[in-house]
């Protein structure tokens, strides 16, 4: 059965490590609101755009009291290669057996093309910093992303005015 998480449950909590094995934890970021995006694969084009889009927006993402997290089952070379040929400013974390992607609900079967496999789904998780969803994109559209997810954040006032 897939895990649907709606806004208003509570985040499931998670630790993984980023491009530089750095651990980053949910409870580390209480207080804070964390857009925690999940994608299917470094450096593809899809993923590229949406990665590029956080990157435009990481700003005014930072000014509204965001912190973005970007998570893919990729490993630490792929994500320190991807990060650096696209100059993104936040981390991206290495969700290796996809545990988390399960836990939120991110991981499972999806249709391409008329085919079906399993794998990530592109989705986006706005916690708010008392640790519950605020927002939920269960199938995020790669472009211009990151300006969606900023929008939603100041209709939420989830980064206070």
């Amino acid at each position: 059965m897939a895990i649907t998480l709606e806004a208003g449950d509570r985040a499931p909590t998670f630790s993984l490590k980023d491009q530089d094995g750095r651990a980053h934890r949910l409870d580390e970021y209480r207080g804070r609101t964390v857009v925690l995006y999940f994608y299917p694969k470094d450096d593809t084009p899809g993923c590229t755009a949406e990665a590029c889009s956080f990157r435009d927006e990481h700003s005014a993402l930072g000014r509204a009291g965001a912190v973005v997290l970007g998570v893919s089952t990729d490993d630490a070379e792929s994500h320190r290669a991807f990060r650096a040929k696209h100059r993104l400013p936040f981390p991206l974390l290495v969700d290796e057996g996809a545990r988390v992607a399960t836990r939120y609900g991110a991981w499972g079967e999806k249709t391409l093309y008329g085919r079906k496999s399993v794998g990530m789904t592109r989705s986006t998780f706005a916690i708010g910093p008392d640790g519950r969803l605020l927002k939920v994109w269960k199938r995020a559209k790669a472009a211009d992303h990151g300006v969606a997810v900023l929008r939603a954040l100041w209709e939420l006032d989830a980064g206070g005015s």
